[in-house]
């Protein structure tokens, strides 16, 4: 049976501010550190001994190559390398691929080995600020696994952009249809809240809204936009949109978007999920829990006008 048979639906995790971790190794020693990502990004496990490995002409040593698998070229990113640990031959051979989805971009991750599959609560995932200090940190958040081991979940976003940057958000796209807008005068005078744990994506959309010359205020996850919320009281008047993710240490965006929309104060403020978790059933489910616009992250550069349509 494979490791990732008998996931939950991602729908029914949400209502219980819940996610599922597949859980592995990069290599095989016995101190190796675990590592985690959420099995909703992921689409199967393959050895890498049963894939031929066709290499590209390609300045960045983190991108090895392609493999052909049911008909798709899918490059395939060193991540041990990424985190500093080289693998030797035989190491390669023994390792395996796992095959993930970002955005419908394609991309398969060298692991050694994958251990299995954990839920936990979102409140059961911990963002220390030390995480968030240094510009090429790669970890956004850990766990901890049912024996007290250390379970680090990184930035996949982050290593996306630095390998394959042009699958990512077009932070340089053409200004001058920004310009053209007719920006509300709600939103030009007051100040959009995002809950965004991903420094990467942190700092697309940091360049998105001083394009377009608009406040913007960043927490790190959906707990501290609540949190800030609460604190307001009813002086949420100055709030034109708020912009969520969905994966969030502490309260996922799903919880975020149930808060606000049961909130008298904020439940007409337009919320807009920009994620990479963009299967049908998590549009679906922001979409029943009250979100106004749903957008993956590889088209941020699209939100401001995406805001101002959920204004009319």
């Amino acid at each position: 049976m494979s490791v990732l048979d008998n996931v939950d639906a991602a729908t029914n995790l949400a209502k219980n501010n819940e996610l599922q971790l597949l859980v592995f190794r990069i290599n095989d020693k016995e101190d190796s550190a675990y590592y985690a990502i959420n099995v909703f990004k992921t689409r199967e496990v393959v050895e890498s001994k049963n894939h031929y490995l066709t290499q590209l002409p390609s300045s960045n040593p983190l991108l090895e190559g392609t493999i052909l698998l049911r008909g798709l070229q899918i490059p395939i990113l060193n991540l041990p390398l990424w985190l500093g640990t080289v693998l030797n031959k035989q190491d390669v051979h023994r390792s395996n691929i796992l095959i993930c989805d970002f955005n419908g971009v394609i991309i398969g991750l060298r692991i050694m080995s994958a251990f299995r599959v954990i839920k936990k609560n979102w409140n059961e995932m911990h963002a220390p600020d030390s995480y968030r200090l240094k510009e090429d940190g790669v970890v956004m958040n850990d766990t901890r696994l049912e024996d007290g081991s250390l379970c680090l979940i990184l930035d996949y976003e982050k290593f996306l952009s630095e390998v394959i940057p042009h699958a990512m958000v077009d932070v340089a796209a053409d200004t001058t249809e920004l310009l053209e807008l007719n920006i509300p005068d709600k939103l030009k005078t007051g100040t959009v809240l995002i809950a965004e744990d991903s420094k990467t994506a942190q700092r697309h959309l940091i360049q998105i809204f001083k394009n377009a010359n608009i406040n913007m205020q960043l927490f790190n996850n959906g707990q501290k936009l609540i949190d800030y919320i609460d604190a307001l009281g009813e002086n949420t008047q100055n709030i034109p949109a708020i912009i969520t993710d969905i994966e969030m240490p502490e309260m996922s965006g799903f919880t975020v978007i149930k808060r606000l929309k049961t909130n008298p104060h904020t439940k007409d403020i337009p919320i807009i999920v920009n994620s990479s978790m963009t299967g049908a059933n998590n549009k679906r489910e922001a979409e029943v829990l009250g979100a106004d616009a749903f957008i993956d992250k590889t088209k941020s550069h699209n939100v401001i006008p995406l805001i101002i349509s959920t204004m009319k």
